[in-house]
């Protein structure tokens, strides 16, 4: 739905081309503070300026295609370009205020010119990608020494500070930046002398200075080959194929083979009676067509069964046979096998059928299928007239339109859309026009007791098919509208967080029961009576509440957050009133099938593992009953190591869930690590980069000195850049030689399309065997 169970918000590529991976249970000792210092003098040889190389270096051949293309050229002038330029010419035009300081160090901060030439920026692209890393420092340690005396005050920290948190888009308040600084100054002037020189900076970036954790992490497990990954016989991709997706493949094979049946029956039918003389196989085709229509018609209810569903995937035995996580993809599968029918079955009508009754040969007509029309033969237009033809076309506009709406362009992003398109279409279009199903199952009724051909009653067996799962779906609806009123929902707190998220701190109804991992369905009368949008639970079960984060993604979640920030700004305790359905399950809800599980959120799609890990944490590793375990058990069993990333581009993310991942922390310190977090921020450019050196620096040691990251402002480290996937993947099939490992993912559909790629590449060349979830909507 609109908000994909507040999921994805989708990462667009940042400035920093980001690819190093750090793991927070391995790293150096000034960033967790867990083991003594060993790296000094490797992570500053990293140290650059320029992250955007080709083949480790960028050609100077693109710095001058860049610079002709800039320059102001004069009669008997020599080319040249403005200050302004020199950042593009060298590929950082995203941080210009940088590149100006940067300049000015190359300059010696002397005669500050508005133009270069040619040679001078050879010159200086030269010295920014020397291979000696004593010239790259000389050249960091100039760009701090604002004033060239060889000296950084602690001013001039202050002022390299607000710099690297400008360039890497960080948000710090200016006692922060104090704060930071006189850290710095703490750390390394141990004279105090007032100030810090080339040597000391030096110490501080070589000291300070992530290293890559996974060459640290490499320590081969039992059965581990030399390369530090546990690897056995390389078993093809098929035979990978088939036992990640033997599940999928049964049920559309056994779908496929049935529609296959139920044309062909009915196709042979009808190939051998007297009507066929009139219309041909395009009869046949059109009754196969009705056929598989009428099965699919009845199917696609099933998969939206939510209550059926989550009761049913309860159940191991069936869970392990029948892919539940899959029910809204196999809710379109069955659509688009409704769309093929309808094609056929009224296509063949209106194209072939029905021109070849209007100009049958009248004694064939009489002879075959005058009967059914009341010995009179039709025109064309008199057979569209009838009620078959009228509520049959009926039913094909109503679909197209709810069809079409239900699309990925015209319901997550209309304003892709020509202008005239946006305000029919939306979540609300598609909400509002899927219930134009309820007139198409009428009509159907109706079409199916009026049909051509068809006197017999027991051939039309269109209310035989539909029956059992309208029952059911409608029974869901009236049992979701009674135990919506049912719950007492009150609002226990509320709060707004940057980036327009909402969070809600529910009391937990009495009789309302559910796993980690599940969601709620939320309706906010205020906004309108009929829609229910859902949201994942970020509380844990034995939690004496109920809690959702809601990230404004369209019309409805604006509207709520809208509501509720103005009754906070006003400081009002008048909440609006809302109802909650659930809850449901999900994919998520599966982790506790695995002993490790890999949680994977980009943005707002960290909140269905918010509750797992809480879960994870304070209550799976203690046997209790368990009341919605379908009674196999009686105790409720979860994961021994769960290892969390969590990937965005915005520092303001981390207010989401500061409190939970301090909780968490907390509870790792004082038992055993059972959760690793990784947080990683895609604003930052990545380590190694000279702009985002200091901020990693003065991160290492406030994280050495308090415990706290001076970016998420809790226990867990951020890295910055993107993790690099295929290293983490590796280090987790060290770790884990032989285990089975699910991976959990809620995001966009990019990523998990590489994550169940390299899932399955791991998978046949270790003995560790990953399994793939991905949240669908």
């Amino acid at each position: 739905m609109e908000n994909k169970f507040h999921c994805p918000e989708t990462l667009q590529p940042s400035s920093s081309p980001s690819s190093s991976y750090v793991d927070s249970a391995k790293v150096v000792p000034l960033i967790c503070g867990n083991e003594p210092a060993s790296i000094a003098g490797r992570s500053i040889q990293r140290l650059r300026f320029i992250d955007q190389l080709t083949n480790g270096r960028m050609e100077w051949k693109e710095v001058e295609e860049r610079f002709d293309r800039l320059a102001s050229t004069e009669p008997g002038r020599v080319p040249v370009v403005s200050r302004l330029d020199f950042a593009s010419c060298i590929g950082m035009k995203e941080t210009p205020e940088f590149v100006e300081e940067l300049l000015g160090a190359l300059e010696g901060r002397s005669d500050r010119r508005s133009e270069i030439t040619k040679p001078e920026l050879h010159d200086y692209w030269r010295r920014i990608i020397d291979p000696n890393f004593s010239s790259r420092i000389r050249i960091f340690f100039d760009l701090c020494d604002r004033n060239m005396d060889g000296k950084i005050t602690e001013m001039e920290i202050k002022q390299v500070i607000l710099l690297s948190a400008s360039a890497n888009k960080l948000s710090m308040k200016q006692e922060e930046v104090e704060q930071h600084a006189a850290l710095v100054m703490e750390e390394l002037d141990w004279e105090n002398r007032g100030y810090i020189e080339l040597s000391q900076l030096e110490t501080l970036l070589k000291e300070c200075s992530s290293k890559d954790p996974i060459s640290m992490s490499r320590i081969p497990a039992t059965g581990a080959t030399n390369s530090g990954i546990p690897r056995r016989a390389t078993k093809s991709s098929v035979e990978i194929l088939i036992r990640t997706q033997w599940r999928r493949a049964w049920i559309i094979a056994f779908w496929l083979i049935t529609c296959f049946l139920l044309f062909t029956w009915k196709f042979m039918q009808y190939r051998r009676r007297s009507a066929f003389e009139v219309m041909g196989f395009c009869l046949c085709t059109a009754k196969g067509a009705a056929e598989t229509l009428k099965f699919n018609m009845a199917l696609i209810l099933l998969p939206v069964c939510r209550n059926t569903v989550t009761w049913l995937r309860t159940n191991r035995r069936i869970n392990s046979v029948i892919p539940f996580n899959d029910n809204i993809n196999f809710h379109k599968l069955i659509a688009g096998g409704i769309v093929i029918g309808v094609i056929l079955h009224g296509g063949t009508h209106l194209a072939c059928d029905f021109p070849r009754i209007a100009g049958a040969n009248h004694s064939i007509f009489r002879r075959t299928i005058a009967g059914d029309f009341r010995h009179r033969q039709p025109s064309y237009v008199e057979i569209l007239a009838t009620t078959e033809a009228v509520t049959g076309i009926t039913m094909a506009i109503l679909m197209a339109i709810a069809f079409s709406l239900a699309t990925q362009l015209p319901r997550r992003r209309p304003k892709s859309l020509p202008w005239p398109f946006r305000r029919i279409t939306g979540f609300n279009a598609f909400w509002y026009s899927h219930h134009l199903f309820v007139i198409v199952y009428i009509l159907l009724i109706i079409h199916s007791m009026f049909l051509f051909l068809t006197k017999d009653a027991t051939e039309k067996t269109t209310w035989m098919y539909i029956a059992i799962p309208i029952l059911l779906y409608t029974g869901e609806r009236i049992v979701r509208a009674i135990r919506a009123g049912f719950y007492d929902v009150k609002i226990l707190e509320a709060a707004v967080y940057p980036g327009k998220v909402l969070s809600l701190k529910l009391r937990k109804p009495v009789g309302f029961r559910y796993r980690s991992g599940m969601y709620i369905f939320i309706q906010c009368p205020q906004i309108s009576s009929f829609e229910w949008h859902p949201f994942s639970l970020t509380s844990a079960p034995d939690d004496d509440h109920t809690s959702v984060h809601i990230r404004t993604l369209g019309d409805w979640t604006y509207q709520i957050y809208s509501l509720f920030q103005e009754v906070l700004v006003a400081r009002r305790s008048d909440f609006p009133k809302i109802y909650i359905d659930g809850p449901y399950g999900t994919a998520s809800q599966d982790h506790v099938k695995y002993e490790i599980v890999v949680l994977i959120g980009l943005g707002i799609g960290a909140t269905p593992f918010i509750s797992v890990l809480k879960d994870i944490v304070y209550g799976t590793q203690k046997p209790r009953p368990d009341a919605i375990d379908g009674g196999e058990s009686g105790v409720r069993k979860g994961p021994s190591k769960a290892y969390f990333y969590w990937v965005t581009r915005e520092q303001s993310s981390f207010d989401w869930f500061r409190d939970v991942m301090k909780e968490i922390s907390e509870t790792n310190h004082r038992k055993q690590a059972v959760v690793e977090m990784h947080n990683y921020l895609t604003s930052v450019y990545q380590d190694g980069d000279a702009r985002s050196a200091l901020i990693k620096a003065i991160q290492a040691l406030h994280h050495a000195k308090n415990g706290l990251d001076i970016v998420s402002k809790t226990p867990v480290c951020t890295y910055f850049g993107r993790p690099n996937w295929s290293k983490v993947f590796s280090s987790l099939a060290s770790r884990h030689g032989g285990a089975r490992i699910g991976v959990f993912y809620c995001g966009p559909p990019v990523l998990a399309r590489e994550l169940e790629s390299l899932c399955n590449k791991i998978t046949t060349k270790t003995t560790t065997r990953f399994v793939f979830h991905k949240e669908n909507y």
